[in-house]
């Protein structure tokens, strides 16, 4: 790579929230709060940049989307990913979590020249066999489980959760204030090199507390899912108490001139939980329909990205990471092949538009789903549905008995994806927080 190359490189910011529905955010169809507009700056980066409306995750739960995240491939491919998703008992274990020798984007990054960080939520293992700073981050801040309350910092063990590096880090605040302003002195401070930024909110997950409610921890310490709690104004202000904190973030990078040379996406880990709005899709979270997979995608980026564009390019997580070792002019490990595939041509032309079959699979439910253009081909408790997505987003007309040759032939084609993939260990575990004896199924 040529020195001219390199000068011109951007820097990245990869923000995910944390079970945010679909159309939570303005800019995907979400309606204002009581207080007003719920993402003002997200939908600012919307307007500004690109959109995409066919935008997928790598699972409906958290952790397994972010071993795809980190690697830009298949997350079936690693042990851990097999937990649905890794839990507070996984501590101490040597197999749950991103084993440090996997090649992974913030490490490719890093040895490309990148200064790299992640500030917010890992939830890819527990030290000491795992943790952000084995896996190629230069620096670390944030809690390493699942969720932690938003002023104590406590996982649903009880312990205290709040690390920078590997060590704990006792620290005052609203935790979603906290990493972005760690985010702001990262982006500020001066550098030779590009940075590579992970800034993965724990907002607005479970439980349910927004800046001015300190009071709660106390009653939630033991029970972090909080179920008896939370509604849907308070939902939308945890929401834009993030919104604010990347507002603070781009102003940050406006004044320090780097903008226009700043590569910003922004999604979330899985679809909505409790509170969210994931009109018009069906399901959320734990689920293979739309609404526990299909996610908000944007991209701002004022160097190469034209304001206002819309994609319906099929993509997913492990697509954006590809695409971003792409920008950035580093390459995959020759051992470790990457699944996914940049998008770098959609964001200089949101016309340009390429087949690209999505698989997922899940222990829980027996899920399984398979996109492929206007085709979803879905199995949930031992029933196989077919939908044309393109005409019925809400997956409701049912055409598996219709066309009984195109169900089968997309069948076919997620087993054989299916075969080159590792089995599901049989002691893999579901984790599920809540269920239908706690509140009405959805």
């Amino acid at each position: 790579m040529t020195d001219q190359r390199k000068s011109t490189r951007p820097n990245i910011i990869f923000i995910v929230a944390d079970d945010l529905g679909y159309a939570d955010l303005g800019c995907y169809g979400g309606r204002d709060a009581a207080f007003g507009a719920v993402s003002p700056v997200i939908d600012s980066l919307a307007a500004n940049g690109m959109k995409f409306t066919q935008g997928y995750s790598n699972s409906p739960v958290c952790s397994p989307t972010r071993f795809a995240l980190m690697t830009a491939r298949y997350q079936y491919r690693l042990r851990g990913a097999a937990e649905e998703p890794i839990n507070s008992k996984s501590k101490g274990s040597a197999t749950l979590g991103l084993p440090p020798e996997h090649p992974t984007l913030p490490s490719l990054l890093k040895a490309s020249g990148y200064r790299t960080a992640l500030f917010g939520k890992w939830h890819l293992g527990y030290p000491p066999h795992f943790s952000p700073i084995k896996s190629g981050y230069d620096e670390f801040f944030g809690p390493m489980s699942g969720g932690v309350d938003y002023f104590t910092h406590c996982a649903n063990s009880g312990d205290h959760d709040l690390y920078s590096g590997e060590s704990q880090a006792p620290t005052e605040g609203y935790l979603t204030d906290l990493i972005s302003r760690r985010a702001v002195d990262f982006v500020t401070t001066k550098r030779d090199a590009p940075f590579f930024l992970s800034l993965h909110y724990t907002a607005p997950h479970w439980p349910w507390e927004t800046r001015d409610d300190a009071e709660l921890a106390a009653e939630v310490s033991r029970d972090l899912f909080h179920l008896h709690g939370g509604n849907i104004e308070t939902y939308r202000r945890m929401i834009h108490h993030m919104d604010e904190g990347i507002g603070w973030i781009v102003s940050a990078l406006k004044r320090s001139g780097q903008l226009d040379n700043t590569l910003i996406v922004f999604t979330s880990d899985n679809g909505g939980e409790r509170f969210s709005d994931n009109w018009p899709l069906v399901g959320g979270k734990m689920d293979l329909t739309e609404g526990g997979i299909r996610v908000p995608w944007i991209a701002q980026w004022p160097a190469v990205i034209a304001a206002g564009g819309v994609s319906e390019q099929h993509c997913m997580t492990m697509d954006w990471s590809a695409t971003m070792l792409d920008v950035a002019g580093a390459a995959a490990h020759p051992d470790y092949p990457l699944d996914g595939v940049s998008l770098a041509a959609v964001l200089r032309d949101p016309t340009q538009k390429f087949d690209h079959p999505l698989y997922w699979r899940m222990n829980h439910r027996g899920q399984r789903a398979y996109r492929a253009g206007d085709w979803k081909y879905l199995r949930v408790d031992g029933n196989d549905y077919l939908f044309n997505l393109t005409n019925d987003q809400r997956e409701r007309a049912n055409h598996a008995k219709h066309q009984p040759e195109r169900l089968t032939a997309m069948r076919e084609d997620w087993e054989r994806w299916n075969a080159s993939m590792p089995a599901i260990p049989d002691d893999a575990t579901v984790s599920l927080g809540f269920g239908v004896k706690d509140m009405p199924q959805r």
